[in-house]
């Protein structure tokens, strides 16, 4: 077995949940790191160098807000769900759901 072709076919199988699970865990208000840990503690592993690109893209297409907080000694960047990232959380949820009944019949 070709243990690249295998690594690089599971890359792209988490490619898709691992948004799914940052989406969901943004439903609060989280900063990029405590959302590493978040995920973490959820058996769900993403590098920062992927994470944080990832969450510019989600603002870009306007499913993420972000605010700033200066009240500490670090300024944090804080993001949070948008209106319409909670409506595409809520069908990627039932899209998740309904893939997964598919492939259970599969395999």
């Amino acid at each position: 077995m070709d243990q690249t072709i295998l690594n690089n076919l599971e890359i792209e199988l988490r490619r898709g949940t691992q948004t799914l699970a940052v989406l969901s865990l943004l439903k609060t208000k989280q900063y990029g790191y405590s959302l590493l840990q978040a995920l973490e503690e959820r058996h769900v592993y993403i590098e920062a160098g992927t994470l944080y690109p990832m969450l510019r893209r989600l603002e870009t297409q306007g499913l993420l807000t972000s605010n700033w907080d200066t009240q500490e000694s670090r300024p944090r960047k804080y993001y949070e769900l948008s209106t319409m990232g909670e409506e595409v959380l809520d069908k990627l949820i039932e899209i998740y759901r309904d893939m997964t009944k598919q492939f259970a019949g599969l395999l």
